[in-house]
């Protein structure tokens, strides 16, 4: 079944107001993407920098950014992003899990897809180039499409995912499970830091978690998708290089990983006597990173703590770690689960405590697809453009779409590779790159795709019958 006829592309009632003032459709049409002169693409550059600057002053938290899966600061920014996808004259519609959609179509009605974009959410006092460049870098490519008047033999879906980061309820990825149709149903019971469901927050966002059937992409309908996104990493700068085509997206655990002994008073009870959760955590910690620097190829972080009863005078009865396991071995990362997890069960008996391990989230490890990666090289190489071929520590929307279709990345240079930082930072130049590229990427996909068409007539085409 087609998209179009499983998700109509229709306006939501969040979304009340239109933005033509960014975009104007030009009647005398402009030149393909591999004839654009240096000055057209800076141009779009500072348009797409100016509008990530927007993004980046939509928050929850004043003085810093964060702007989590389905908060009053996401309702902003699905708003504006809608805005500027009607200034290209795209159809919009916001899902059920809260990703805002814009579909620049195609001639022929029942043509397969293009994916492009990444993701709106950040996390807590984030930079804003992370997710928000590959929105905006593809809303620029539609918006020179939009210009020249021009349509391919496939549409363009620009999505904003509404949650990659897995902040709120420390589960990633939740949008993009929802369009590749594997999400599961199971953790609509999540509770927030608030005690707040999933399931509420979807239907108080607007969103019916029944429906969501009806968001998912099928495979037959896909072509494959690309995400442009920075690189979170040095690799890059070191190498004086603008982009790098990405290989593969490493895999990836993350586990609650709970110690719980008993409350005392801090001033009575001897030391040879408690059972103190938090010291418990804290030697557990420190297993992680031992263990981590000793495996090459392994990163393992715990990057939050919840201590009860969390008073400075009582000896903490219960610690519960986050910890986040990756590698681009898949077994290897099993293994380093495996053992990371028989620790922790060890200190806990040492320590007089009890324990608790949960999976909340596994993604293996992802190789792109060959075909459009090597459309993502042709296109560098027909711009002259040097780049380099890059493998992926962090995790991306791209490895959950790569379960339904072909996927590829493109990564920017990021100064010194901060991210999840409020350091990021993207020189317009290599912006101007990045548009350029993913512009002639998708032209030699418009090529490689009316190239295939006539063979698929061919093939439908009935036979004459002998008289």
């Amino acid at each position: 079944m087609s998209l179009v006829s499983s998700v109509p592309f229709v306006l939501e009632k969040a979304f009340t107001t239109k933005d033509t003032k960014d975009t104007k459709v030009s009647r005398d049409g402009a030149r393909e993407s591999h004839d654009m002169p240096q000055s057209n693409a800076l141009a779009l550059a500072q348009k797409v920098m100016h509008r990530i600057g927007r993004l980046g002053q939509i928050t929850e938290e004043p003085g810093r950014l964060t702007r989590t899966f389905l908060s009053s600061a996401m309702r902003q920014a699905n708003r504006q992003v809608d805005e500027w996808m009607h200034g290209m004259n795209m159809l919009v519609r916001e899902d059920n899990i809260g990703n805002v959609i814009g579909r620049y179509p195609a001639k022929d009605p029942n043509a397969r897809v293009l994916l492009l974009g990444s993701h709106l959410d950040t996390v807590r006092n984030a930079g804003k180039f992370d997710g928000a460049l590959g929105v905006v870098v593809a809303l620029a490519c539609v918006e020179k499409l939009a210009e020249s008047r021009k349509r391919l033999p496939f549409h363009i879906d620009v999505v904003g995912f509404s949650d990659e980061e897995g902040v709120r309820y420390n589960v990633p990825y939740l949008g993009s499970r929802v369009l590749a149709g594997i999400f599961h149903n199971d953790q609509l019971s999540l509770q927030d830091g608030e005690g707040v469901t999933l399931a509420d927050a979807i239907m108080k966002f607007g969103g019916d978690p029944r429906a969501f059937s009806a968001d998912r992409y099928s495979r037959d309908s896909l072509i494959g998708y690309c995400e442009a996104h920075i690189e979170q990493g040095p690799v890059l700068e070191a190498q004086n290089l603008s982009v790098g085509v990405v290989s593969a997206i490493a895999g990836q655990s993350r586990a609650l990983v709970d110690f719980v002994g008993r409350a005392g008073h801090a001033g009575s009870l001897p030391m040879n006597l408690r059972r103190d959760a938090l010291c418990g955590a804290a030697e557990f910690i420190l297993k992680v990173e031992s263990y981590a620097r000793d495996h090459e190829g392994l990163v393992a972080t715990v990057g939050t703590a919840k201590i009860l009863p969390g008073a400075s005078n009582v000896i903490p009865s219960q610690a519960t770690a986050s910890l986040d396991i990756r590698h681009a071995k898949d077994q290897a990362r099993r293994k380093a689960c495996h053992e990371l997890r028989r620790q922790a069960a060890a200190i806990a008996r040492k320590r007089d405590l009890e324990f608790g391990w949960k999976i909340i989230n596994e993604n293996d490890a992802v190789q792109c697809s060959k075909s459009l990666t090597q459309l993502l090289i042709q296109a560098c190489n027909n711009l002259s453009i040097p780049n380099a071929r890059l493998h992926s520590g962090a995790g991306h929307d791209a490895a959950v779409m790569a379960t339904i279709t072909d996927v590829a990345m493109l990564f920017v240079r990021n100064r010194e590779g901060i991210s999840h930082h409020p350091d990021e930072s993207v020189k317009v130049e290599d912006i101007a790159v990045a548009i350029s590229v993913m512009e002639e990427f998708i032209g030699l996909v418009a090529k490689r795709e009316n190239r295939s068409r006539p063979r698929a007539r061919a093939r439908q085409r009935p036979r004459p019958r002998r008289r």
